[in-house]
């Protein structure tokens, strides 16, 4: 006699958002909206947030100077406050986006510390040179460089990543993060530090982000690799690798329609605000905190999988 095979239905439960911090984070769907690049953060909706207010500094950068490229927006902005309300004067690198520094020169400002910031593009060794030698003349130190800038340009498939996309993300991901060690170090000392800003998908891929997904793999090996080399001066190096986040960096290369959903899968289901990420960089960069931590790549993803 035949058996009739059960089909169960499937399921498609729709994943609660998890909310985890001092305050409620915006959730998808969010507004349709795409912008040209490189991405205006004053045009995005919602606004990012990135002001951290259930964070209270307490010295751990005081008297501190640092550098953070791509300082304009999203995560390069969060941390650049924080930064300043642990007692570091901070400069910002960005690339043309002259209203979103402004706002975050004048928010690093409101902490209370010094901020300046310089338009240029990473991917430029001697753009590079000539910011560290502006910001050492600036604070006359230097001791805590973020290497953040990134360009993204979603592609379907390896044959639509054209030569000019696939140097513009070599150079600016991987490039311009060694062309700005390379200038900062010289101005480095004992107890300094040096952040990458790495990504989820230097561990899981992402199957139309090929040639970034690939930089920030670079990136990780560059962070162990520049750790150890510079480990007996005492100069440690680590990278932080975000999830999903809401930054100009999304909504400047998805379709409007993705990026109302943009962040959704992660295991929070839903996209991390800016101030999310920061307290990470603040862990990394303080003396006080991570002494002891070096070549270390700490994921910030919103769970295991991100």
């Amino acid at each position: 006699m035949a058996t009739k095979k059960k089909t169960a239905k499937k399921t498609t439960a729709k994943k609660k958002p998890v909310q985890a911090g001092p305050r409620r984070q915006p959730e998808n769907p969010l507004p349709r909206q795409h912008q040209p690049k490189p991405g205006q953060e004053h045009k995005l909706d919602p606004q990012p947030r990135y002001l951290a207010p259930g964070y209270a500094g307490s010295g751990k950068l005081e008297g501190m100077a640092a550098i953070i490229t791509g300082g304009d927006s999203g995560i390069g902005r969060a941390v650049a406050v924080l930064f300043a309300r642990e007692g570091a004067d901070v400069a910002i690198t960005y690339l043309s986006e002259h209203r979103d520094a402004r706002a975050t020169k004048a928010a690093v400002e409101e902490e209370g510390r010094r901020c300046i910031a310089v338009a240029g593009d990473v991917r430029d060794p001697y753009f590079c040179e000539r910011v560290v030698k502006r910001a050492v003349k600036e604070f006359g130190r230097l001791d805590v460089l973020v290497n953040n800038a990134a360009y993204q340009q979603h592609r379907k498939a390896l044959e639509d990543i054209d030569d000019e996309q696939l140097q513009r993300t070599l150079q600016t991901n991987i490039g311009g993060y060694i062309h700005m060690a390379r200038a900062a170090l010289p101005h480095m000392g004992e107890g300094a530090s040096i952040i990458n800003t790495s990504s989820e998908t230097a561990l899981f891929g992402s199957k139309h982000l090929l040639d970034y997904s690939a930089t920030k793999g670079a990136i990780d090996a560059f962070t162990r690799s520049l750790a150890a080399n510079l480990l007996e001066r005492g100069i440690r190096v680590n990278a932080v690798a975000p999830g999903p986040v809401w930054t100009p960096l999304n909504p400047s290369d998805k379709p409007a329609d993705e990026v109302a959903e943009f962040g959704k899968d992660s295991d929070m289901g839903r996209p991390a605000q800016p101030e999310e990420l920061s307290p990470a960089y603040v862990f990394l960069a303080s003396p006080a905190c991570a002494s002891y931590i070096s070549g270390v790549v700490l994921p910030v993803m919103g769970g295991p999988r991100g």
